[in-house]
């Protein structure tokens, strides 16, 4: 087996026990470097290794799971769809939204990484669509703003879903809330 081919399924056997592990655990931040890489049958050092951070691991178990859920969402038929930018991205973020809110225990897991420590510079799936909608009268950089903007909001929200619940009134486990809640973001931040 060739070097890369051998970081490829160490990779793959880390994230799978991490998701795994995560999804069991009833707070998965608690569980720890030593115990992904025991379920995986490697050194914890290939965490950092492979990964730069057990953060980084963690989150990239979460968008195997994300991208597994969008392909049961029927994303590419919004995605090739002739709806307006404002509408996509709407619909895109309530199917993000979803995932978030029913994988919470991952939401909790990976908010603090996608908040603080994520690469900026990583083209949000929003920001086409954000460029799109205000058609040149917002530079590349303002519409990847407005983009960064909205999914790391929609995550915090989504993080603090049960204070939203008990402070605001707003129940992002019903999905007719969840959709109004995107649909005002969406609008508030592209100025509807």
């Amino acid at each position: 087996m060739k070097k890369d081919e051998k970081l490829q399924l160490t990779k793959d056997k880390l994230v799978d026990a991490a998701f795994e592990l995560m999804e069991k655990a009833e707070d998965p931040m608690a569980v720890t470097s030593r115990e992904i890489a025991a379920r995986a049958d490697v050194k914890p050092a290939m965490i950092n290794y492979c990964f730069g951070s057990r953060e980084n691991l963690i989150y990239n178990a979460f968008q195997k799971q994300y991208l597994s859920f969008l392909k049961d969402k029927e994303v590419e038929k919004v995605i090739n769809s002739d709806l307006p930018p404002d509408q996509v991205l709407k619909r895109l973020h309530y199917v993000v939204a979803d995932c978030l809110v029913k994988n919470h225990t991952f939401t909790k897991a990976i908010t603090g990484f996608v908040l603080f420590k994520r690469d900026l510079g990583q083209e949000s799936f929003s920001f086409n669509y954000v460029k799109k909608a205000f058609k040149g009268r917002k530079t590349d950089a303002e519409c990847k703003l407005i983009a960064y903007e909205l999914s790391t909001m929609m995550q915090l929200i989504i993080y603090r879903k049960d204070d939203i619940k008990r402070d605001f009134g707003i129940d992002l486990d019903d999905e007719e809330q969840l959709r109004h809640y995107i649909d005002m973001r969406v609008d508030l931040l592209l100025g509807l």
